[in-house]
């Protein structure tokens, strides 16, 4: 079971295993830097198929978190937990105890917040146990669900994107989105209320026909999402959407969406670039959410209450940013994940350094 030879361990301080049999929690917490800070990123629970799958996506995860919080200028590390079992079936609030138990066990190293599979509704059992957990609500520092903050992110990023590769506003654009769970539904209605047509898609075909009702898409099958006539192709499921064997189905012009790792692999990257489109770094234009929980975490640490102006003035510069990206990107002739990738490495060794 390589760990350390995992092409995605790239410098982990840390891989916990945490095992509690009577709540049936079998969970990993992987700390990829504390350079800027604490480390920071989503609990996510799904039914990997073995413990290796597991590791890797927990490894590849709290590595982006590292990315993205550097990229977002947070003073805040990277990091993630995976939850092995089906969300669908397998929660129990003894489950979400236990996790907080593990959380607090790492004494503060490790902040913990919703992801995929995981509601900050699950959060509240594991609350109980430690107090590094955010993006719930009940106290004054409360920042609540992140997805809303998540999606407005987006939908600037795109609205960046859509202006400088096509010269068209928002509402002139057709945009596809894969998957319209918590981000993608509300990046949906954000999107409809700009004008903008949809073209949706979701395994959940309950929640696709919902999310179109009230914004007037078109529904796909999940599959079809990668053949739509569309602007803007915005990957808001699970990661590695955009590969060798999907990216020359997609017709759009800028790729820019909610999800995590959206790249199957880094000669994806190279491929998009060569073929022509705008694409948003991930980590750079999906960091909303984390944002919105580090005005929480920053605000219970100085005894504070959420301060809605840090977090608009961090979305602002966030935008800045993603354009500083794609700015170097043309100029260096290099993809814009590669040049968003290494600004983040500088970022977090000049934090070393420091």
């Amino acid at each position: 079971m390589p760990i350390f030879s995992s092409p995605a361990f790239e410098d982990h301080e840390a891989l916990h295993a945490f095992h509690d049999a009577e709540a049936g929690l079998n969970c990993l917490i992987a700390i990829h830097s504390t350079a800027l800070g604490p480390a920071g990123g989503g609990v996510r629970m799904w039914p990997y198929p073995d413990d290796q799958a597991a590791i890797d996506d927990a490894l590849r995860l709290s590595r982006a978190m590292s990315h993205k919080n550097a990229m977002a200028g947070l003073e805040l590390g990277g990091g993630k937990t995976v939850v092995i079992g089906d969300p669908r079936k397998d929660k129990t609030p003894a489950l979400f105890e236990a996790l907080g138990r593990a959380i607090e066990r790492l004494g503060g190293r490790y902040w913990a917040a919703e992801d995929v599979g995981v509601s900050p509704a699950d959060l509240v059992h594991a609350r109980r146990q430690t107090g590094f957990v955010a993006g719930l609500e009940g106290h004054a520092a409360a920042s609540g669900d992140p997805s809303p903050v998540t999606a407005e992110g987006v939908r600037r990023g795109v609205a960046l994107c859509v202006r400088r590769a096509l010269g068209k506003s928002l509402g002139d654009v057709t945009v596809a989105i894969q998957g319209v769970g918590h981000v993608g539904a509300i990046l949906a209605d954000k999107l409809a209320a700009d004008g903008a047509k949809l073209i949706l898609c979701d395994v959940n075909e309950a929640q696709a026909a919902a999310v179109a009702a009230r914004t007037g898409a078109q529904v796909v099958a999940p599959d079809a999402i990668f053949d739509a006539d569309c602007d803007v192709f915005a990957p808001c499921a699970l990661g590695g959407a955009i590969s060798a064997r999907t990216l020359p189905r997609i017709r759009a012009k800028v790729v820019a969406g909610g999800a995590n790792n959206q790249l199957a692999d880094k000669a994806t990257g190279q491929a998009l670039f060569a073929a022509g489109l705008t694409y948003a770094p991930d980590f750079v234009v999906n960091a909303g959410g984390i944002i919105n929980v580090a005005a929480e975490i920053r605000a219970l640490e100085r005894g504070e209450t959420y301060d809605a102006g840090w977090v608009e003035a961090k979305l602002a510069t966030m935008i800045e940013t993603l354009a500083d990206v794609l700015d170097r990107s043309q100029a260096e002739k290099r993809p814009a994940d590669q040049v968003a990738v290494q600004m983040a490495k500088e970022r977090i060794a000049a934090a070393r350094r420091a």
